[in-house]
């Protein structure tokens, strides 16, 4: 197993080549240059206790300064490797933030390496959209996403610009990335 530093490393390493270097997410790089991005990796062995350690997140990162904090990628490469119970654990994760009363306060974005869209065949380049070295649940602020959507008129179009992106590249680009 790895270990918390190569886990960090490696997740480093994806979102400086692909989230930012592909500019797959226009919101990215404010934050990791102003290194407002938290990176919890998760030691969690089960799905109770990565809920646990996601609940404790949410808290976190809603108490925290957002000039100080204002995302965190819960990284957890012990649980939930398997995608389709990485999928069907999203919903438990949403539901924490409803049951933490922060339904319009937070929310979360979904990342795994096996990530597959529904109906996608599941080596479609379009599925390394959203494709990270290890499960991830990355936990952002509304305001923060509704500041950069403002900032950003043709936020809606992000998903096709990044397949077009990702289908020019191809998997061999990909792969020259250097990335999982």
């Amino acid at each position: 197993m790895e270990t918390s530093e190569q886990v960090l490393a490696a997740t480093k390493q994806w979102l400086e080549k692909a989230v930012i270097g592909l500019n797959l997410c226009p919101f990215a790089k404010a934050v990791y240059i102003k290194d407002q991005i938290r990176y919890a990796v998760s030691r969690a062995a089960t799905p109770g206790d990565l809920l646990a350690e996601l609940t404790a997140e949410l808290q976190g990162l809603v108490a925290a300064d957002p000039l100080v904090t204002d995302t965190t990628l819960l990284i957890h490469p012990r649980v939930l490797v398997d995608f389709l119970e990485y999928n069907d654990f999203l919903g438990v994760a949403d539901a924490a933030v409803a049951e933490l009363g922060l339904e319009g306060v937070l929310q979360i974005a979904s990342f795994h390496p096996r990530y597959q869209f529904a109906g996608s065949d599941p080596e479609d380049i379009a599925n390394y959209t959203n494709r990270s070295p290890y499960p991830m649940l990355h936990l952002l602020r509304e305001a923060s996403v509704d500041r950069a959507v403002a900032a950003f008129p043709e936020a809606a179009e992000i998903y096709e610009r990044n397949i077009a992106t990702l289908r020019l590249l191809g998997r061999e680009g990909w792969r020259r990335l250097g990335l999982r």
